[in-house]
């Protein structure tokens, strides 16, 4: 599969926590909103089967901050899927506040069987589910 998923818009909540020494977001807080958004946008659209069965985890992330973020923004991630080769799912997620792109990432994640911990490929009719905007 190579054309792109639908997006995926995952609420985010700007805890106390997240803010740092300067006023605003922290830059680890974006990788755990990315990570939860992605493995979100996985357990939406896949079947509970399949959730069960696997497992997904970071192999890379390549961030592009382009705003700063603060408490009390209205921010979301805008997660695509931009195609699933073999055990590998490749993603763009955008953190954006209204049409203002704040952070871009690009990453990639590996596909890991839940009993194994080895990777594994998802089904064929699994990762339909994300292109056919499922």
């Amino acid at each position: 599969m190579s054309n792109s998923a639908p997006p995926y818009i995952y609420p985010i909540e700007i805890a106390e926590a997240d803010i740092d020494f300067m006023g605003h977001v922290n830059n680890a807080s974006y990788l755990t909103w990315v990570q939860n958004a992605v493995i979100d946008h996985w357990r939406k659209i896949a079947p509970d089967d399949a959730v069960a069965r696997h497992l997904w985890v970071a192999l890379k992330h390549e961030i592009t901050y382009r705003r700063p973020t603060f408490m009390g923004d209205n921010v979301v991630a805008q997660v695509v899927l931009q195609k699933v080769q073999g055990a590998r799912a490749f993603y763009q997620t955008l953190i954006r506040r209204g049409e203002d792109v704040l952070v871009e990432v690009k990453s990639s994640w590996c596909c890991l069987d839940a009993r194994t911990k080895r990777p594994t490929r998802p089904a064929k009719d699994i990762v339909e589910r994300f292109f056919n905007g499922a």
